[in-house]
């Protein structure tokens, strides 16, 4: 085939950057709307947090589902009908009056929307990349740490400015204005353009057994529950203190807008992190830096209980926002290691669905908890313990067996 000036892949990562950038960030900015809706609406920072709870559960859902979808019918349909919920979403969350209608609009509307965009252009991108793909899958994964930094301080600006009604139907528009074209820009594989993954031989490679696997041996296998379980750990111990972060810094006496800041820091310096994993796995293998990222992770969660004022709060969400952002990517490359591109979309969806149960208990922990003993102090020891876990069973996967594809000299692009 001939090789191509510009490798078409790279244009389908730049779009899927901007895609989660855009969605993962207006899910986490729930967080900067918390105060504002509590004290412009008279709920309760419990009641709030259940929409956390219900979005995490239907992106995790809909991630298994799009995941399957997507495997069948192509990943542009996909992320286009999720782009239309999002926007749709926010736009009538911003006009809601009752608690109920809220649930329905940011919780179940939101949420579907975003579960479409993370599994499938993730396992897209291990479509398009042999050679790199731990680099390839960080890049996706990066865009939830610029969304955070991005859109947790411009959603507290909107709304120091307006209110929060008129701040989350900015991100509304944003999200359809954002996610439709460059949704137009993903292709479902490097064959759709003519060309072959980067740094993949032309000739055939003979399929390993991973490549073999079927949904059903998937979702039955000893390595699918380690990395989900390990996910759902990872997850559950960070969500509360990052949905929860912006409020407790303002608790400790930090100035609103500078709150606000300490959350796009944090997720500021996940992109590093993801990056920096990427480029690490792909040399030294997922599984060790998963061992060493979650450590660091459930560390940092402790140390929040000491954090007293912004600089603080700025230098423990430096180095969290590094070990949270940095595990992340990890579990897509455990998931195609094991399991193979073919059912790629259905095994990552399944990990994700999982590890998104774990995202909406942290949060709507964090809320109960404090409404209940009006301190944050409880959450951090219980999301250190979960974190623990998450440790010990990451140390417990082992590599999969297969058969080494015989050596070709790459295609260069």
């Amino acid at each position: 085939m001939r090789a191509q000036k510009l490798f078409y892949g790279w244009v389908v990562l730049g779009a899927a950057f901007l895609i989660i950038t855009m969605a993962i960030g207006t899910l986490f900015a729930l967080g900067v709307f918390l105060k504002p809706i509590e004290e412009g609406m008279g709920w309760s920072r419990g009641a709030i947090s259940s929409a956390a709870l219900l979005n995490w559960l239907i992106v995790g859902l809909g991630s298994f589902v799009s995941g399957f979808v997507s495997d069948r019918v192509g990943t542009r349909t996909v992320v286009l009908a999720g782009g239309l919920l999002l926007g749709l979403g926010l736009v009538l969350g911003s006009q809601v009056s009752t608690l109920w209608q809220f649930y329905l609009t940011f919780g179940l509307l939101v949420g579907a929307g975003v579960s479409a965009f993370y599994v499938p252009l993730t396992a897209t991108a291990t479509k398009w990349f042999s050679a790199r793909r731990g680099l390839a899958v960080a890049i996706v994964s990066a865009g939830n740490g610029l969304g955070v930094f991005l859109l947790a301080p411009f959603s507290r600006f909107l709304i120091s400015a307006f209110d929060w009604r008129t701040a989350m139907l900015v991100l509304g528009d944003l999200a359809w204005l954002v996610v439709i074209p460059a949704a137009l820009l993903i292709r479902n594989s490097p064959q759709d353009v003519g060309a072959v993954a980067h740094g993949e031989a032309v000739a055939a490679v003979p399929a390993s057994p991973a490549g073999s696997r079927t949904a059903g041996s998937v979702l039955r296998s000893g390595p699918f529950w380690t990395i989900a379980l390990t996910h759902f750990a990872c997850c559950a111990a960070h969500s509360g203190p990052i949905f929860h972060m912006v409020a407790h810094a303002m608790d400790q006496g930090v100035a609103k807008m500078a709150a606000a800041t300490v959350l796009g820091v944090s997720g500021f310096s996940s992109i590093f992190g993801r990056l920096g994993t990427g480029l690490l796995a792909d040399r030294f293998g997922a599984r060790q830096i998963l061992v060493v990222g979650l450590s660091l992770q459930a560390f940092m969660i402790l140390l929040f209980l000491s954090a007293g004022d912004l600089a603080s709060f700025y230098g423990l969400a430096l180095v969290f926002g590094t070990a949270y952002g940095g595990v992340m990517p990890l579990y897509a490359l455990l998931t195609r290691e094991h399991f193979g591109e073919r059912v790629m979309g259905t095994a990552y969806g399944g990990v994700f669905f999982i590890s998104s149960i774990g995202m909406g208990f942290g949060s709507y922990a964090g809320g109960y908890i404090f409404d209940l003993l009006g301190s944050y102090r409880w959450l951090y020891l219980g999301s250190f313990a979960i974190g623990l876990a998450g440790v010990l069973l990451a140390s417990t996967l082992r590599r999969p067996q297969s058969v080494p594809a015989p050596a070709m000299a790459p295609v260069l692009h």
